[in-house]
């Protein structure tokens, strides 16, 4: 097949894959018509009015591709993706190799593989036209891949992905043609949540949001015929009571009550609707009122974030592109259902390009030929490390083309987003700083508060979560209570290096650090100017897995949010004489050129242009580019400051003050380094 010709039936594909023709349509009618929309410029529901030029540095800021349709992105940059990956996989099989890594090894680490292979190739097989020579080629495939990767290891979010597809596949009137009876009788045993899940539905050491997966397999069994209504009913209210019990505002917490929000904190819910709107659920009136309230809530956490940069949750685990794309499962749910008004819409659906665009300009790597959250000075959690490079490619591609479905059923897939003067025009109406409640904030002594706090300084969007990482992840700086920033201040994944934050050393050797008994946080909004006042009644010991309460020490923490510049004033009490061996601050910048002066830096290029330390002895800066655990999601850190102070005996309050200074309003720098 001549390129020309590759290219132009990949674009069908896409078209018919958006338009929901299914494997009978006239792909290349539904190519032209995209393509017609796109020239034509036309924009979301034709309530905006014509876009006036664009300011440079704000074009300088977004992905190139903003203002395309949302298919064209897809078509031309997304499904010639998953194409390569078929010829690798019916070519080298169990052998395939991506970017050095075997991606079916035993040691690999990637329990979700074949689902993750069975619903990306699906895109393939569902959506090219029968009398397309491709499709012989495809089905084939299929059949194929589902036989040999049939005894390897797939669990819980893996078999989500495999059932998935059987349904997409039965759908289509293709499940017989594309999985032998033989490996789909298998299937039917190993595509179970009960896997995961003890007989009292109960999850199996794992997290919330696996709620959330039990139910969907649950569903789509009973939709393959392979299970009863019932469990799929009684998973959907385990999690829903889980939302009743530990989050009084509409937020999942990861864990029973020990307070870790994060990016799933304001996913799950969105990842709940997608499953009811994929398997045509329909809860009792009550249910979904709830659910559609929780659902508005994590669409205000979204609006008070939204950038032209494309960038999603900037603090928490599992970020990387992740970060970005739980924005867009919310918002196309929210859209589908109406819990969006027009306008939100617009914006939203302008939202999502921008998403798309970033993931196919950034996060796919041409000279890797794959996506890359690993190289170049980025770096994810280890639970998404490279070995699983081919699921996190096709999961992620997945996660943008049935998004853009819902966007393409609701008429707007191959409409060009609004513009972006007036997308920019609707992020200066939204406020300039918002509290987002999680748990607590009751006043209860035996309670801690949870919560977001975002603060607009023009276009960049500065985060303050109010979080407690719990299990592990307390100790790890992107769950600090410290500022958080698209390319301007960022966490580190699994690790511990202290973050904007102190971390004492006691004579005994234990770690303390003020991260997990945050409670009565208070705002202030005056002006430009944002106050963020809480406590801690204790610190937290990091020397074991879970958060230990240790009250030798405890603290008041006073932030000052204004145009340019953050502050931080922490005093720290003793219980008594408390020995200390030493006291550690750094501050990991992607700034450079930097210059000392005491413990004043000032920097010459970067965002951040200088940081200023009281309260500690000395400061010292160096150039941590090439250290690995200074490797940000989106790209390594180009100088830390480490402040410290030796042993001595703390006896009185200690205040520890930092300010930091930045470019205001810093637009032209929210595009990744």
């Amino acid at each position: 097949m001549h390129v020309k010709q590759r290219v132009f039936l990949l674009s069908a594909i896409a078209a018919a894959a958006l338009t929901g023709c299914g494997g009978g349509g006239d792909a290349s009618d539904n190519l032209a018509r995209e393509q017609s929309s796109a020239v034509k410029g036309s924009t979301g529901t034709g309530s905006i009015k014509p876009i006036t030029p664009i300011d440079p540095l704000v074009a300088a800021a977004q992905p190139a591709l903003s203002e395309q349709p949302l298919n064209t992105i897809v078509a031309k940059r997304i499904l010639p993706q998953i194409d390569r990956f078929f010829d690798q996989l019916v070519t080298q099989r169990l052998d395939t190799e991506i970017n050095g890594v075997k991606v079916f090894a035993a040691n690999s680490g990637d329990k979700f593989l074949p689902g993750k292979v069975a619903i990306g190739m699906s895109y393939l097989l569902i959506n090219t036209p029968t009398t397309d020579p491709k499709f012989a080629t495809y089905l084939a495939g299929y059949r194929d891949i589902a036989d040999f990767t049939i005894d390897t290891t797939n669990e819980s979010w893996g078999i989500y992905y495999y059932t998935s597809a059987l349904v997409k596949l039965k759908k289509a009137g293709l499940l017989e043609q594309a999985v032998s009876p033989a490996t789909l009788e298998k299937l039917r045993t190993k595509l179970d949540f009960r896997t995961f899940v003890r007989p009292d539905y109960s999850l199996i050491n794992l997290p919330t949001n696996y709620y959330g997966v039990a139910f969907s397999i649950a569903r789509l069994r009973y939709l393959l015929g392979w299970e009863t209504a019932e469990a799929s009913e009684v998973l959907l209210q385990k999690m829903m009571n889980h939302y009743k019990t530990f989050s009084a505002f509409g937020f999942s917490d990861e864990t029973d009550g020990s307070g870790r929000f994060d990016r799933y904190s304001i996913l799950l819910i969105g990842e709940i609707m997608q499953r009811l709107i994929e398997t045509g659920m329909e809860p009792s009136a009550e249910d979904t009122a709830l659910l559609r309230g929780w659902l508005r809530q994590s669409v205000d956490v979204i609006k008070a974030n939204l950038n032209p940069a494309g960038n999603g949750v900037s603090f928490g685990r599992s970020l990387a592109a992740y970060g970005d794309t739980a924005f867009t499962e919310v918002l196309s749910a929210a859209a589908h259902l109406n819990v969006l008004n027009a306008e939100e819409k617009d914006v939203a659906y302008a939202f999502a390009t921008r998403i798309a665009a970033k993931y196919v300009e950034f996060w796919y790597d041409e000279d890797m030929q794959s996506l890359n959250m690993w190289e170049k000075g980025r770096r994810v959690d280890s639970y998404r490390g490279k070995a699983r490079i081919l699921g996190e490619n096709l999961s992620l591609s997945h996660q943008l083309i049935y998004t853009a479905n819902l966007w393409n059923a609701d008429g707007y897939g191959t409409k060009a987003p609004i513009g972006t003067n007036q997308f920019v025009a609707y992020l200066n109406t939204q406020p300039r700083s918002t509290l987002t409640k999680f748990a607590g904030f009751d006043g209860a002594a035996t309670t801690y508060d949870r919560g977001l706090i975002t603060y607009r300084d023009g276009l960049r969007v500065i985060n303050l979560p109010l979080v407690n990482g719990a299990t592990t992840y307390h100790r790890t700086n992107p769950y600090f209570a410290v500022p958080h920033s698209y390319n301007m201040l960022s966490g580190v994944a699994d690790t511990r290096w202290p973050q904007l934050q102190p971390h004492f050393t006691m004579s005994n050797n234990q770690a303390l650090i003020p991260a997990s008994y945050i409670k009565n946080v208070q705002t202030q909004e005056t002006g430009t100017t944002l106050k963020v006042n809480y406590t801690q009644d204790a610190m937290d010991r990091t020397t074991g897995g879970e958060p230990v309460k240790d009250t030798r020490i405890t603290s008041k923490t006073e932030y000052t949010f204004e145009p340019g510049q953050i502050t931080r004033i922490d005093t720290y009490t003793p219980t008594g004489n408390q020995g200390v061996n030493k006291i550690e601050l750094e501050f990991g910048s992607f700034s450079t050129g930097v210059t000392q002066v005491g413990n004043s830096f000032s920097f010459a290029s970067g965002d951040v242009t200088g940081f200023t330390l009281e309260g500690l002895a000395s400061c010292t800066a160096s150039d941590v580019s090439a250290n690995v655990d200074y490797n940000t999601p989106t790209g390594p850190l180009k100088t830390g400051i480490k402040c410290s102070s030796p042993a001595s005996t703390l006896n009185a309050p200690l205040t520890i003050k930092w300010v930091l200074k930045y470019r205001s309003p810093s637009i032209a720098s929210f595009r990744p380094q």
